[in-house]
């Protein structure tokens, strides 16, 4: 099965350094800072996107100017990397032995993505990414069409596994099935309104989650 994975929030727990990151983006701007529930609600989408959700008022200019601060305060903070939520590593491990394509569709920028694979070793376990950067922002499900197109498999075939409804949200446009995980960003009432096949609170769920879709 081709398993395709957000980043931030499912496989990697980094709320909190964005969040610390964009209100440090905005002190060194000079906008006010948005709370950390605002934030989190943003995580997902594209940087530009997600600055203009927050700040709707600002122009396009000045949205690439708090989107550099931003990025500043962001590469500054990761010189201490975040860690993988519990079970991660090895469920991922798990799954490629079973002989699943995994695969990462993300709201991360290639050199974001790039900068973090660089240090893992578990980079080696995806076989193809999608950064935001490189194509339509989730919810728009272009970045799962092109992973299903490189990897040669339906969507339907495919299972979509994320933290927030913009996820499942791309995932259903395409009658792609998904799993939501509750220990990210998006509380579970939100991820059930686009009808997942499950929202697991524990990533060492996902593996015999797959193999009852596999047996159907």
């Amino acid at each position: 099965m081709l398993i395709i994975f957000d980043w931030d929030g499912t496989i990697l727990d980094s709320s909190n350094k964005i969040v610390a990151c964009m209100q440090a983006g905005a002190r060194e701007f000079g906008v006010e800072e948005r709370s950390g529930e605002d934030i989190r609600n943003i995580i997902g989408l594209e940087l530009s996107v997600a600055i203009a959700s927050l700040y709707p008022a600002l122009n396009a200019r000045e949205v690439e100017e708090l989107r550099t601060a931003y990025v500043r305060s962001f590469i500054l903070a990761d010189r201490e990397p975040c860690q993988m939520f519990v079970g991660v590593e090895e469920g991922l491990r798990s799954l490629k032995a079973a002989g699943h394509d995994l695969c990462v569709a993300t709201g991360k920028s290639r050199r974001g993505l790039d900068g973090v694979f660089a240090g893992l070793e578990i980079s080696a376990l995806f076989s193809a990414s999608r950064c935001a950067d490189e194509t339509a922002s989730k919810p728009h499900p272009l970045m799962l069409e092109q992973l299903c197109a490189e990897r040669s498999c339906a969507p339907e075939s495919a299972l979509m596994v994320g933290d927030t409804e913009y996820d499942l949200e791309m995932a259903s446009r395409l009658a792609m099935p998904s799993v939501g995980v509750s220990y990210g960003v998006h509380s579970v009432e939100r991820l059930q309104r686009w009808q997942p096949v499950a929202v697991i609170d524990q990533f060492a769920a996902l593996m015999p989650l797959v193999e009852g879709l596999v047996a159907d």
